[in-house]
């Protein structure tokens, strides 16, 4: 099942640097938490791999044990980490886009951060692969655009990073390559680099902002015209700004774990 596509409220600029404004329904939200965003954000596709190479141990009490207590789902979530999952369900299911390896798979502790791209994976256009980073804020504060636009660690900076930065861009190329010898989406990592090592600006860029305020057009208008400046020759940028129901990002991490268990319906 897909995320919900949403209805556009506003939209600005044009391909290669453009952005749109989508609203999302409560319902449309629940369905997501208790589907698609589920599932990416508890990992379940990494958790069913462990299992899998596990499975050859002694089938007794205390291996099965021990093996669901390692993979149960955790008790807290941050509302940003339902953020990011939400975005990348969305790009996934709206955008021909793939991310393979979640940040949680490198966390050497939970709730540890990363540096680099929120989301690092695969798009997809005529000319087939090509590599597609995303960076993601969360925010519910009523302003136009939010602060977590701006500063070092802002949606702005970072888009303009991964823009120019080949230096950026090459680290992220190197983060997939470990990870793709044996992997199902080795392919798909070889169509792209053979992109990237001929224009290493060949590749997608996306800034997702996700909202419980009212929509605003302010919140992207002078981003898409900042980025479109000196915007190199194969960079596609876009910036989506999803409009969550009011009210309903705080404790949006609690409100996962209850669906998950069945405990919110």
């Amino acid at each position: 099942m897909d995320v919900a596509e949403g209805g556009t409220v506003y939209s600005h600029g044009s391909p290669p640097c453009s952005g749109v404004g989508l609203v999302w329904s409560d319902e449309e939200l629940d369905a997501a938490l208790s589907g698609p965003v589920s599932e990416v954000l508890f990992d379940d596709e990494g958790k069913a791999n462990i299992e899998e190479i596990l499975s050859s141990l002694p089938d007794t009490d205390f291996e099965q044990e021990g093996v669901k207590r390692i993979l149960e789902d955790p008790e807290d979530i941050e509302d940003w980490r339902v953020g990011e999952a939400i975005a990348e369900t969305y790009l996934t299911d709206h955008r021909a886009c793939y991310f393979p390896w979640p940040d949680g798979r490198d966390e050497r502790k939970s709730g540890s951060s990363l540096p680099g791209a929120d989301l690092v994976g695969f798009g997809n256009d005529s000319d087939g692969d090509c590599f597609a980073f995303g960076e993601v804020k969360t925010s519910s504060e009523t302003k136009y655009p939010p602060g977590s636009m701006y500063g070092r660690t802002g949606l702005r900076k970072q888009l303009e990073d991964l823009r120019d930065s080949e230096t950026i861009r090459d680290g992220l190329f190197i983060y997939l390559g470990h990870r793709a010898g044996t992997a199902p989406w080795k392919p798909r990592f070889e169509a792209a680099s053979k992109r990237y090592l001929k224009n290493s600006s060949d590749v997608q860029l996306y800034g997702v902002l996700v909202r419980d305020v009212p929509p605003h057009a302010d919140d992207l208008r002078v981003r898409i015209h900042d980025l479109a400046e000196n915007c190199p020759e194969g960079t596609g940028v876009e910036l989506l700004a999803l409009y969550l129901p009011e009210d309903r990002i705080d404790g949006i991490g609690k409100n996962a774990i209850a669906k998950r268990k069945g405990n919110d319906t």
